[in-house]
């Protein structure tokens, strides 16, 4: 009987799939371990006449004008400069947790002018900025460019690939200063979920409370958890570790359709079911044109040669559809329904709406 039962539950195990478990640092962060945005304003020099148009962007001229000043070149009053291999450009970046003075970073410069290409360019020393107003890094050193752009000698032909006005520079900047982080206060730690959910927080809780011993892990709310980590930095690290290395199986998620008006796209969970209804659907075309036609009078008769647009309106119609979804209860089912209407994706988007107003669509329902 032990044997019987043994193996019965051996077969159920290999038939009822074990829930997903994710690693607790896809499902969560350390509150205070954060990137910050940096950002500066500077030029690319260098380039093969493809730079800002002068006459149209004064603030590159200003910029090159302020540069030499402080290099000690004063330039005479009124003097008006026609630069081609100038572009003013937006650079930036981000600075990671923890980063220290000397660590080099990589950088994005994206044209801020009407540049044609930055290819082949040189970024000049540009200070980077946090939104604090401080320097936290300084940038410097020649783009590459992804795309490629020819010309012909007189401009009436031109080819582009990719996008020349946006170039990167690896290890294009240093960093000077230093983002105070704490990781831990009075030797807790705080765990943010990125997606708030108190099924996903309770289970974070209880395997936590399982690792370490009870009292360990407490919830604030559906997303923040407060840990009990201890005091020693030392022991805090390899503590952190360890604990992001630890398996959750998150609750399902809430059942959601994401619809995007403008390219038709639709994308849906599995979460998402459909109950049983009736949906129809039909087409009607409408199609006007005009043929131009030239009248031309017979010889000697005095009429003048004339041109008439003589239009055609054509209506179709195509035979409306009225089809029965069964209820689904996976998102197979509820694509396989939606496919046998043979709607296009634009209106796809009011039939979900439909759906959503009649209740037989079980999601919500967001429009991006």
């Amino acid at each position: 009987m032990k044997i019987l039962l043994s193996t019965l539950g051996l077969l159920l195990a290999l038939i009822v799939p074990a829930a997903q478990a994710e690693r607790l640092k896809d499902l969560a962060s350390i509150a205070g371990v954060r990137e910050n945005q940096l950002l500066g304003y500077g030029l690319v020099v260098g380039l093969d006449g493809s730079g800002d148009q002068t006459t149209q962007t004064p603030f590159t001229i200003q910029s090159v004008a302020s540069m030499l000043q402080q290099l000690g070149v004063t330039l005479p009053s009124g003097t008006s400069l026609q630069l081609k291999n100038v572009a003013a450009v937006m650079v930036t970046t981000s600075l990671p947790p923890f980063s220290q003075p000397g660590q080099q970073l990589d950088v994005t410069v994206s044209s801020l002018g009407n540049a044609r290409s930055l290819r082949g360019g040189t970024l000049l020393m540009t200070p980077l900025k946090g939104a604090d107003g401080q320097v936290y890094g300084m940038a410097q050193g020649n783009l590459v460019v992804g795309g490629v752009g020819a010309q012909s000698p007189g401009g009436g032909a031109s080819t582009v690939v990719n996008h020349l006005s946006v170039g990167r520079i690896n290890n294009g900047a240093t960093v000077e200063r230093a983002v105070p982080t704490a990781v831990g206060d009075a030797g807790q730690i705080r765990l943010e979920l990125k997606n708030a959910d108190f099924s996903t927080t309770s289970r974070v809780v209880a395997a936590i409370n399982a690792r370490y011993g009870a009292g360990i892990a407490y919830a604030l709310d559906g997303r923040v958890i407060r840990v009990t980590a201890p005091a020693a930095s030392d022991q805090r690290v390899t503590f952190i570790g360890q604990l992001q290395e630890l398996d959750v199986a998150p609750a399902a998620l809430a059942a959601k359709v994401i619809m995007n008006a403008r390219t038709g796209s639709v994308v849906m969970n599995q979460a998402v079911t459909l109950q049983t209804c009736a949906v129809s659907h039909g087409n009607l075309t409408v199609s006007v044109a005009a043929n131009p036609q030239v009248s031309q009078p017979n010889a000697l008769s005095g009429g003048q040669t004339a041109v008439t647009q003589p239009g055609s309106v054509d209506i179709q119609a195509a035979p409306g559809k009225v089809l029965m979804l069964q209820g689904g209860a996976n998102l197979a089912d509820v694509v396989k329904a939606l496919n046998a209407i043979g709607a296009s994706p634009q209106d796809l988007l009011a039939i979900l709406q439909a759906m959503k107003a009649s209740g037989a669509l079980r999601a919500e329902l967001e429009i991006i």
